[in-house]
């Protein structure tokens, strides 16, 4: 259901648009409050996974700690996750 939007003088109905693409979205709720289209909002189903894990401290030199972080950084990921990856390659033979 469309709802009316307050800033438009002649009171017309709006609705969220069809995007062609995500940068085309951004660009869209930049510009736009979500609360002006409340009526079309679903709420999300969400799952948490049960926190299956335990830690472990691993303690490393400054030298080897501070490559780890640059080398994690350089693909977009923190260190803790990095090293995570890098022993579960190393256990599974990679």
């Amino acid at each position: 259901m469309a709802i009316k939007s307050k800033n438009n003088t002649k009171d017309k109905m709006r609705t969220i648009p069809e995007f062609a693409n995500q940068e085309e979205e951004a660009a869209f709720w930049d510009t736009h409050d979500f609360t002006e289209f409340w009526d079309e909002l679903e709420p999300a189903k969400v799952k948490f996974a049960k926190n299956l894990s335990k830690g472990i401290a691993v303690r490393f030199d400054e030298d080897t700690l501070n490559k780890l972080r640059r080398d994690a950084r350089a693909i977009g990921m923190g260190p803790t996750t990095y090293v995570r990856m890098l022993i579960l390659e190393k256990l599974r033979g990679k």
